[in-house]
């Protein structure tokens, strides 16, 4: 591991960060239950129409370590399977090729646990994304659940669309940049020492990582995190605001730019599971203008 990861700032866990929030968001049952209760024909046109469109965020951000001017393109959560095929994925691939990112990356759950069909029709709508630095991915829980006893499969086709997995490990995009990816949290054995062993001193460090419960056990700092997971609750009610982020901390990592002490990003995803909706929680392709400090 690099003296330049070794002297961050410790980030070992204190008891409070260990403690699990009291939650008074719903289980993932109560959650199912509520939507049925509620009815999917009451919504309506809303849901399918944050299901399928994707919203573009825009973010300007400062990395200090930066020495020039990088775009960074957040994809998540695809989920594709049940609910999301190829035409979904080749549209979110358009949008995203329309901002001009120097970086893509997917921050896992590419694919749904739930998936029955083949990958070639995934694995030729991704071939659609390009990037000068490349694309990017980390594991989310979806994939390895889905893959668990054949991970090579997912690998092997993810590489056949130009996309390299980052688990446990990264690499330096320029030099200036280091982008590191670490395992799934719930479901893999994620390292973040292995991940930055290789940061070069004075480097700009990116990480992703697909769950945001990881983030109170980072033992030490990155100078971004990129996140998924959590659909940003999928469904938000006015007040209450999220009813299942499928995160032990509920609200707390929900969605967007979160109370961390270094830079951290929750993306509300594009795809969706349990059920095909979303309400007053749009799709999201974020877009990251990261520039050095004046």
């Amino acid at each position: 591991m690099s003296s330049s990861a070794r002297s961050s700032r410790n980030r070992s866990p204190t008891a409070e960060s260990q403690r699990v929030p009291t939650s008074t968001h719903l289980s993932r049952r109560e959650f199912l239950a509520l939507l049925g209760a509620v009815g999917l024909s009451w919504l309506g046109g809303s849901v399918a129409g944050e299901v399928y469109r994707a919203r573009v965020t825009h973010h300007l951000l400062e990395l200090p370590k930066l020495r020039a001017p990088l775009r960074v393109a957040q994809l998540s959560d695809l989920h594709y399977g049940p609910f999301i095929r190829e035409g979904s994925v080749r549209a979110w691939v358009a949008q995203t090729q329309a901002e001009g990112a120097d970086l893509i990356v997917i921050t896992g759950d590419i694919v749904d646990q739930e998936l029955t069909r083949p990958l070639e029709p995934l694995v030729e709508a991704l071939s659609g994304l390009s990037a000068p630095l490349g694309v990017w991915a980390c594991l989310g829980n979806h994939d390895r659940v889905r893959f668990r006893r054949d991970l090579p499969t997912l690998e092997a086709a993810l590489a056949a669309a130009g996309i390299p997995l980052l688990v446990n490990r990264g690499v330096s995009l320029r030099d200036d940049l280091y982008l590191a990816g670490v395992d799934d949290y719930g479901t893999g054995a994620p390292s973040l020492e292995a991940a930055l062993q290789d940061l070069p001193p004075g480097a700009a460090s990116v990480l992703l990582c697909h769950q945001p419960d990881y983030l109170p056990e980072m033992p030490f700092s990155v100078d971004l995190t990129l996140i998924g997971h959590t659909h940003g609750g999928q469904v938000r009610l006015p007040v209450i605001g999220a009813l299942y982020t499928s995160s032990r901390f509920g609200n707390r990592y929900a969605e967007g730019w979160v109370r961390q002490p270094d830079k951290v990003y929750v993306s509300r995803g594009l795809g969706v599971s349990l059920l095909p909706v979303r309400f007053n929680c749009p799709a999201e392709l974020a877009v990251f203008d990261l520039v050095p400090s004046l």
